[in-house]
């Protein structure tokens, strides 16, 4: 992204997305028809993905997080981790990694039996071995992204 302006935009956007178009105007120095053109062209183009809520896992009543680190006991069976696991919404994100394991999961879950029952659940559904690193606080998370220096 070279241009300085639609950089503050998505960086703007990203701290909030319910701003309106007169606030973000306001902030990047352009009119509101300027910045709906501008935001159209970065939805068109990719660089703005989608918009969301950020929801409160205490208020749904799943205040305990982990890491759960994947890997398979065969290295050489088919790799449909992700899609075996993908019915679990305990499961807030899987993500392919480097290193001894295969994959990282995030999960989310009422409490610590919970944990316990859904490391059953991953295990009866795929073959693998797991370590599970479990959150005791978390200080920052869904930060908001601006582009890269250089980007």
């Amino acid at each position: 992204m070279q241009d300085p302006v639609d950089s503050r935009l998505v960086a703007e956007v990203s701290r909030d997305a319910r701003a309106t178009l007169a606030q973000l105007a306001s902030h990047v120095g352009l009119s509101t028809s300027a910045v709906q053109a501008r935001l159209k062209r970065l939805e068109a183009g990719g660089v703005i993905a989608g918009y969301r809520a950020l929801v409160s896992p205490e208020a749904l009543g799943r205040p305990f997080s982990a890491f759960i680190e994947i890997t398979p006991l065969d290295p050489a069976q088919a790799d449909d981790v992700p899609q075996l696991l993908e019915h679990l919404t305990a499961v807030e994100a899987c993500h392919s990694i480097a290193g001894d394991a295969s994959y990282m999961l995030f999960v989310r879950v009422p409490s610590p039996p919970d944990l316990e029952a859904l490391i059953r659940e991953i295990r009866q559904a795929v073959p693998v071995n797991t370590r599970t690193t479990v959150v005791l606080q978390t200080f920052y998370e869904n930060r908001p992204m601006a582009p890269a220096d250089g980007a």
